[in-house]
Order: C-alpha cells, then structure tokens, then sequence
C-alpha cells in the first residue's frame, strides 16, 4: 500500500510491542522498520526496461527477507544502549512483524506480492483493497497519534482499538469480494459466457466500485458492480486477446509481461509497435479514443528493433 499506511502499521506495532519500555521511540523505530522493504525502488534507476516491472515487491518483499531482515534488524537494535532492557526474543518478534505486516498488507492489493522469493516468483494478490485506502488507513494513524500525544494512562488501549478496526476492515473486504465475485459469476452466466477465469479489482476510494474481468480461451470481458448505485444487470464489454501477436516478442519479454499479468491480458498492433493491456494491474476503465475502444487507460508498449532487440515502454491514452 502506500508509505504512508506501511509506515502508520510500522508505528502502531512499534507501540504495542515496545511502547511501555521505549515510549515514543518504540513507534518510531517501527516506522523506520516498516519502510526498508520499499527501498527497492532504490534499484529501478539501474535496470532495464523488463526488470523495471518486476523489481519492485520482489526479494525485498518476501518471507524470507523477512525472517533474515529481522535477525540483522534485532541484533543492531540489542547493541543500543536504549534497547538493552529488551529481550532480543520481543526485539525479533517486533522486527519481523514490522516488515512482515508491510508484506501481507501489499499482498491484498491488487499489485501483488512476490512473498515466496527465491523458491518462486509467484506473486500473492488477494485484489480485495487500493493500494491507497483511507478507510483502512485513518483507523491506524488516528490511534497511533492519539496514544503517542495522549496524557491518559489507558492511551495504549486507543492504539489497540485502531489495530483491530483496521485489520477488521482489511478481513472485511475479502467478505465483500466474494459477494461481488457472485454477483460478476452470476452476471456471465446469464449472458451465456462460460469456462472463463475470474478477476475482481476494487477502485477509487474504499471497496464500493469494482471492477469484474472474465477471461475464456480467446476474450476478455469486462465488466462494473457498485454498491453506490441502484444496481442494474451488469453488462460486459468484449475485447479479443490476441494472444497470437506476442509470437512476434521478444520470448522472454512475451513470458515476464503474461507473468506480471497473471494471464489478464489484451494484445493489440499499432502500425509497427504492440500494445499489452495489463487488467490485473491497471483498471480504471474502458477508453473510448476516437472509434478505437481501449480496455483501460495504460498499457505497455512494444517496440521492435531491427537488430532484435526491443524498447518497452509504459504509456498511457
């Protein structure tokens, strides 16, 4: 999600953990803790234009970084003097829940998370939040503020509270998923469209305007729920996936771009450049330019070099 949420989680769990012995410093440390594993944007300058797309949320965001991270993080902090009155034991448990949570809170966005690094690059993407959500986000700083400025002796307990009203919501929004998954199935069944693979994305602001994508063989089909309007039957909109146009790639680029993709996807040929429509990762809507409709607004750009090398590019109509 975005800093600001990973580094309010950092702080809350800082608090909780280290705030009877540390005060204000406990929820400190936690937000640095939280913000290392998106540091790896540190990197992007230095790749090129296919590892562009897959660096971030990678090694930095998996277990394993987390378990190893926690170790180093917990034996720097026992060698500080304010830190010697911990356990190393709660010092590794605040470490790893500081940069775990900021993992599985990446996970249940839409963007995904490489979490199994380096046994695989599976990316987890639960698709039930934005990657920002005030309704997620608020709960947390608001009790994380509270306790650090608060004079009350049961100012610790007000942070708890934004702990568990924010995670109820994050459990929420898979229940609010899976009733909006019923209501895309139902939908395509109706319309007779069948054997197709099912992607929900949550848009805007809070998990009220979805967005359903039902891929078969050889289609894409998009379509709308909210619960902000009286609803009528849902009604998609066909694009052709064209996968035979990724023969003319690049094999490896026409690999990582399906993988970052998760197989939702449009192909199209523009004079002599391709288009890749990435809906697992960009879905704010069909674009209508001109008498072309596009599937959303952003897309990868191919452009092909006579030497057989190739110039990817990320654009937007």
């Amino acid at each position: 999600m975005d800093s600001l949420t990973q580094a309010a989680l950092g702080g809350a769990i800082g608090e909780l953990l280290l705030g009877k012995k540390m005060g204000k410093r406990g929820a400190i440390v936690g937000v640095i803790i939280a913000t290392i594993p998106d540091l790896d944007i540190i990197l992007i300058p230095f790749c090129n234009d296919l590892q562009r797309i897959t660096v971030h949320r990678a090694y930095s965001h998996s277990i394993v970084f987390s378990i190893i991270g926690a170790i180093i993080i917990s034996f720097i902090l026992s060698k500080i003097k304010s830190f010697k009155e911990i356990s190393f034991i709660r010092l590794y448990i605040f470490s790893w829940l500081a940069l775990f949570t900021h993992m599985l809170l990446d996970a249940f966005t839409t963007y995904g998370t490489q979490l199994f690094l380096p046994f695989s690059d599976y990316r987890v993407g639960f698709d039930s939040i934005n990657i920002v959500d005030p309704f997620y986000t608020l709960p947390l700083l608001v009790g994380l503020l509270i306790t650090l400025y608060s004079k009350n002796q049961n100012k610790s307990r007000i942070n708890k509270i934004g702990l568990l009203v924010s995670t109820f919501y994050l459990m929420f929004t898979l229940g609010i998923k899976q009733f909006v998954n019923g209501k895309f199935e139902t939908a395509l069944k109706k319309q007779k469209i069948e054997q197709f693979d099912l992607l929900s994305v949550p848009v805007n602001i809070g998990s009220v305007n979805w967005y359903g994508v039902a891929k078969t063989k050889d289609s894409i089909y998009l379509g709308k729920y909210s619960f902000l309007k009286t609803q009528s039957p849902i009604h998609y909109e066909s694009f052709p996936v064209n996968d035979t146009l990724l023969n003319i790639l690049d094999p490896n680029l026409a690999d990582r771009l399906i993988w970052f993709s998760k197989g939702f996807y449009t192909v199209v040929k523009d004079k002599d450049k391709i288009r890749l429509y990435s809906l697992q990762v960009d879905m704010r809507g069909i674009k209508q330019i001109g008498k072309y409709k596009a599937p959303t607004v952003g897309f990868f750009e191919i452009t092909s070099n006579p030497d057989k090398s190739y110039k990817l590019q990320y654009k937007e109509h």
